[in-house]
């Protein structure tokens, strides 16, 4: 292998990293959408519910603009996936954008004079969106694992009547990844997972003698659920056959234990996933048990980002297809045969020398608008409440 192919390789790999970390951070963001899905199951009084809201949307402009730059950057780095899974699954990502925009719209209008839908509609939104936000997402994300309806002919591109690379296999357009019942089940594990993460960021943020042993009880009941689905979907996807692809031909084929011997043969990968579920189990157990205790939110929330990013990495590391086919699978995407050009690559990774800086910026601003947790007296004083 020349220099360059190596350098190549290599780029691959760092863009498939940043891609991965984004996607890990935002997992982790989505506890704004399940703080919002509990909206009515913890707020008992329109003084409760005024406080969960200001909660979360001090915060739902960061979990917005991650889920922008997840997709700018996928875009940017492995055009063909952009292009297949956003434009050929797209009524899946059109109902995740919405649900998305109706958030947005919910914040800024609830609380406006003149509201012709009233308050509490605004509020249904939010549950909506936190329902529909993380299930659908985890249904996207568990697609790497279990694959989608598509085919690629890159011929196409010399076909002047239709030069188009990738089409979906079906009419469906992305609906059809709900026929998976493996692809459900990731999606309500990331469903209960921000439920609880969004419960701990409230016992962190909000100081209420009613409402915040209100919602260690809650842990309990999302917990339960979220490590039956999350166990089913992760034992079940290392004893699986896997999508792998012959490096020197880029053959995609099946191998039994692909997921299991990523783990194995990336040790690294193994470390960070063991890591990251021990954090989010510390910060959940210790959030239950101890009724002072309020930091559970950045042990669980750490831990998050380490285990969904140990599981994206061995899902495009290791010589595996990161989005399989289940159409045809030689269709089926790598990060070889689906990534921007070396010199965009590059170019790109001098631009994300800038990505800490902004890191920096998000821990600035996160603490700046969380240095003075929410009670009910800063509700009634605040004019700028939601």
């Amino acid at each position: 292998m020349t220099t360059i192919d190596t350098t190549y390789l290599f780029l691959q790999n760092y863009w498939w990293f940043l891609v991965s970390l984004l996607g890990a951070i935002l997992v982790f963001l989505l506890f704004v959408q399940g703080g919002n899905s509990l909206l009515f199951n913890l707020g008992r009084s329109e003084m409760e519910r005024t406080m969960l809201v200001n909660s979360t949307g001090r915060k739902w402009e960061f979990t917005f603009t991650t889920l922008v730059t997840f997709g700018g950057a996928f875009f940017a780095s492995f055009p063909l996936f952009y292009s297949t899974s956003f434009g050929g699954a797209y009524w899946l990502w059109m109902i995740i954008l919405f649900s998305f925009v109706l958030q947005a719209v919910s914040y800024e209008f609830q609380s406006k004079l003149g509201n012709l839908l009233g308050k509490k509609t605004y509020q249904v939104f939010l549950v909506i969106n936190g329902v529909v936000g993380p299930v659908l997402l985890g249904a996207a994300v568990a697609t790497f694992f279990n694959g989608s309806n598509f085919v690629i002919n890159k011929g196409n591109l010399t076909d002047e009547m239709m030069p188009v690379i990738s089409l979906w296999a079906n009419g469906w357009h992305g609906l059809d990844a709900f026929l998976d019942p493996w692809n459900l089940v990731l999606g309500l594990a990331v469903f209960f997972l921000a439920r609880l993460l969004g419960n701990l960021y409230f016992i962190n943020n909000i100081r209420s003698e009613e409402l915040i042993p209100r919602c260690r009880r809650q842990l309990i009941s999302d917990a339960v659920p979220f490590l039956i689905f999350f166990l089913a979907f992760v034992i079940r996807t290392l004893l699986k056959d896997g999508f792998a692809v012959n490096p020197e031909t880029g053959e995609v084929y099946m191998e039994p234990y692909k997921y299991f011997q990523n783990l194995i043969q990336m040790p690294y990968l193994l470390v960070l996933f063991l890591v990251g579920v021990v954090g989010v189990l510390y910060g959940l157990i210790r959030s239950v048990f101890c009724k002072t205790f309020t930091k559970g939110i950045w042990f669980a929330g750490i831990g998050t980002i380490l285990t969904v990013l140990a599981l994206l990495l061995s899902v495009g590391y290791n010589h595996t297809a990161y989005y399989p086919s289940l159409s045809d699978l030689q269709s089926s995407l790598t990060l070889a045969n689906s990534c921007s050009s070396k010199f965009t690559l590059e170019v790109m990774a001098y631009v994300s020398i800038l990505v800490p800086f902004v890191l920096a910026y998000i821990f600035y601003a996160w603490r700046a608008i969380d240095r003075k947790p929410i009670t009910p007296e800063e509700m009634r004083n605040d004019e700028h409440t939601y």
